[in-house]
């Protein structure tokens, strides 16, 4: 399966780097015109000096065959994010695809020279649960809320929640599975109420994808079975592009058994092998 989706705008928020970045050039690359958002606008800038900006992922969706379009967003002030949603409407008249990608949380995995992402919770910064809800779970929320308001007035659109395995098994910290947790109950909820509308809502997983984070890491990891982050974009856009897309909705979709679904693969030919609840 190809996707197309020339003539379709989707707004993927958080999307300077990682897996908000890999999602917006896989629409790029379906020939979407894709708003990109995130708060760095400065090489080097992001968290643990990570490299990515909104505007090299633009340049990079352009490039790829679709239209991208950066929009700087810090997505725990409302008023930026209705912002967006209004220059959307401005320039495209509506909105087809939104995709929340946008998290927090990682930042300052070292405190004191303490690695603390794996503490138990009665040791765990009180931050991180804040930064997860509110730069996660709640701007979710929002985005999601703004991007249904058009979407049943239109009869039609597709909300993608980026989650993972940690809502289902303690993977990380308590903070971490309560967020994920979240994601997919606000997934399964939003679905119920769009249905009728027919917006559909689904919540995505992606495999070990090879972010830059990761990469960093890559020495002591097993790459055997990781995915680009281009890979999750394609998911995206083959879920965006299914006409039967309202019968995934409510539901958990893993990015790797949707490839061999639709029949799409990685940007190196290859087809990882899905997780499971069991090896996540």
């Amino acid at each position: 399966m190809t996707a197309e989706l020339n003539g379709r705008t989707a707004l993927v928020t958080g999307a300077s780097r990682g897996v908000g970045k890999g999602v917006a050039l896989g629409l790029g690359e379906a020939g979407a015109t894709v708003y990109v958002t995130g708060r760095t606008v400065t090489p080097g800038a992001g968290p643990m000096g990570l490299p990515g900006t909104i505007g090299e992922t633009a340049d990079e969706v352009s490039r790829l065959g679709g239209t991208g379009v950066a929009v700087r967003c810090d997505h725990t002030d409302d008023g930026q994010v209705e912002a967006v949603f209004e220059r959307i409407d401005r320039e495209r008249g509506g909105l087809d695809l939104l995709v929340n990608s946008v998290w927090g949380g990682y930042e300052r995995m070292f405190e004191n020279n303490e690695y603390t992402w794996p503490f138990p919770f009665w040791k765990q910064p009180v931050w991180r649960w804040d930064a997860m809800f509110q730069a996660g779970v709640r701007a979710h929320y929002v985005a999601g809320a703004l991007a249904a308001r058009r979407m049943v007035a239109r009869g039609a659109g597709l909300i993608v929640n980026i989650s993972y395995w940690a809502a289902q098994k303690r993977m990380g910290n308590v903070a971490y599975g309560v967020a994920k947790a979240a994601t997919d109950r606000m997934t399964s909820d939003m679905a119920a109420e769009l249905a009728p509308h027919g917006v559909a809502v689904i919540s995505l997983y992606p495999g070990l994808v090879r972010t830059e984070s990761v990469m960093r890491a890559a020495e002591f990891l097993d790459l055997g079975n990781s995915e680009s982050p281009r890979f999750i974009g394609r998911a995206v856009a083959a879920l965006a592009s299914d006409p039967g897309v309202m019968k995934r909705t409510g539901t958990v979709c893993v990015a790797a058994a949707l490839a061999r679904e639709y029949g799409f693969g990685d940007i190196d030919g290859r087809q990882p092998v899905p997780l499971s609840l069991e090896d996540a």
